[in-house]
Order: C-alpha cells, then sequence, then structure tokens
C-alpha cells in the first residue's frame, strides 16, 4: 500500500506538472509526452497490482473469468505501454546526446521524431500478438472441459508454454532494446572522454555531464527492471508445483517497487519536474512554519 500511493502520487505528479506546461505554452515536446505517457500507464500497472495482491491474499473469489478478463486486458496495455515508453525515452536520449559520425546514426538522428514514431507503430504489433495469444489461450483452456484428460493436460501444457514465451518476449525485447541504448551512451561517453584528454582539456565540460545525467536515468530504469523482470520469470517460468503466493507476492511488490523508484528518478533527472517538485517542497515547509 506504501508503493502504491506514492507511486500514484509521482506519477500523477508528473502528468500534473506536464499537463499544466502544455496548457501554459500550448506546446508538448516528446520528452513531455514519453513522461506523461509514462506516467499514466504506471498508474494504471499500479491499480492492477493492487488488484491482484488484493485478490490473491483476500478474496480469490474475485478472479473469476470476467473479471480476470478485464484485468488482464488492462495489464497488458499497461505494462506494454510501460516497457516501451521507457525504451523510446531511453533511444531518445541516445540520439539526442551521443555522438558517432556513422551515416546510419546521423540518419537516425536527424530523424528522432520519425524513429520514435515507428518505435510506437511497430510496438503496437507485439501489442496485437500478445492479445490475440492470450484470446487463444483463454478460449481453449475454457473449451476443453470435455474430452481425454490426458490430451486436456498436454495441451493445457502446449498453451500455457506458448503464451509464456510470447510474454517473455514482449518484455525482452524493449528490455534490450534499452541496454543496447545504454551501451552506446557509454561507449560515445568514453570516446568523448579520450578526445577530450587528448586535447588536455578537463573531463567537467557540458557534453560530459549531459551523457551521465542520461546514463543515471537509464541504469536507474534497468537495474529496476531487470528486478522486474527477473521476478517475473521466477515466477511465470517455475513449474506449477513450485509456484505459491509468496512467489506471485513477490513479483508483485518488485513491479510496485519498480515502478515508484523509478518515477522518483525521473522526477529528480527531468528540469521541469525536479524545480515544480523542489518549488511545492519549500512551498510545503513555509506552510508547515506558519501552521506551526
Amino acid at each position: 500500500m506504501t508503493g502504491f500511493v506514492l507511486g500514484n502520487l509521482a506519477n500523477g505528479f508528473i502528468v500534473l506538472v506536464n499537463c499544466i506546461d502544455w496548457v501554459k505554452r500550448q506546446k508538448f515536446s516528446w520528452t513531455d509526452g514519453i513522461l506523461t505517457g509514462l506516467a499514466v500507464s504506471r498508474i494504471g500497472l499500479l491499480w492492477v497490482i493492487l488488484f491482484y495482491s488484493y485478490a490473491s491474499v483476500y478474496n480469490s473469489v474475485l478472479l473469476i473469468l470476467g473479471i480476470r478478463t478485464i484485468v488482464n486486458i488492462m495489464w497488458i496495455v499497461s505494462n506494454h505501454f510501460n516497457n516501451w515508453l521507457v525504451t523510446m525515452l531511453s533511444i531518445l536520449y541516445l540520439l539526442k546526446i551521443a555522438n558517432f559520425s556513422s551515416h546510419i546514426f546521423l540518419y537516425l538522428k536527424w530523424r528522432v521524431k520519425s524513429v520514435l514514431l515507428t518505435i510506437m507503430l511497430g510496438s503496437l504489433l507485439f501489442l496485437v500478438t500478445h492479445f490475440a495469444m492470450e484470446s487463444v489461450c483463454e478460449n481453449m483452456l475454457t473449451n476443453t472441459s470435455e474430452g481425454n484428460m490426458t490430451w486436456k493436460i498436454k495441451f493445457r501444457a502446449v498453451i500455457c508454454l506458448s503464451s509464456t514465451t510470447v510474454f517473455t518476449l514482449v518484455i525482452a525485447i524493449p528490455f534490450t532494446m534499452s541496454l543496447i541504448s545504454f551501451l552506446l551512451l557509454i561507449f560515445s561517453l568514453w570516446r568523448h572522454l579520450k578526445r577530450m584528454q587528448l586535447r588536455g582539456e578537463g573531463s567537467q565540460d557540458l557534453s560530459t555531464k549531459i551523457h551521465l545525467r542520461a546514463l543515471q536515468t537509464i541504469i536507474s530504469f534497468l537495474l529496476m527492471f531487470a528486478l522486474f523482470f527477473m521476478a517475473l520469470i521466477i515466477s511465470v517460468w517455475s513449474p506449477s508445483h513450485v509456484q505459491s503466493k509468496p512467489i506471485h507476492l513477490l513479483c508483485l511488490a518488485a513491479g510496485t517497487l519498480n515502478l515508484l523508484i523509478h518515477s522518483l528518478i525521473l522526477i529528480w533527472g527531468n528540469q521541469k519536474p525536479k524545480q515544480a517538485c523542489v518549488s511545492f517542497l519549500r512551498q510545503l515547509r513555509c506552510w508547515l512554519k506558519k501552521r506551526k
């Protein structure tokens, strides 16, 4: 509940700051759009995690077919946009900050908006595939109530394996793209520092600071996402006789921790939300002093 409340406050704060800025300036950048969409998807994920946690611990009757289908749809959509929007943010940092002389990189750098739009549209193919796979699995599992028991057990095992594989790929692909962006940023920073040393200049220039700031944001996501990814893999791929309620709750707790900590890092690592947060904390401090 602590992670749920703080996560909603942090992500709601990002949405509020960006929407107020959009109303004032009548202008919405790609970075603001990605951060806003990311915050909205994470709010949806937090509510889904809260529902699953409550149903798992207190009232498993809530996991009936109709409600479970609606919650699964919310989970798939929220999780999909959370993963891919963070990946788009990592690629945006890479294209804006890194310095490479490759013609392919320069071509992508000049057309960064088209690259991000292509990634978003391409990710929708994964979303449709995931929906189709889940729909087929749900229909087949509910329609195998009759017939040979041995065949039914084997058939369910094949369906569960296929669904688990698709689910793993849906998470692994954006994570791999973010990891590649992180490694390329490290390589770009290394080349930049090497050039600065050859020129006899200091290493604390503006480009170095921008590189380090972007790397801090991406590596925080990778660490949190790796924790979430490992918990999901353990929960999903462990045999049915090993799966238990503590493992399932561990996965949900890791998801809440990932959504909360990375959202706080995004607030502190981006200028606009950081300034709004500092201003709000100062006003709160003054208000508390007056009340005292």
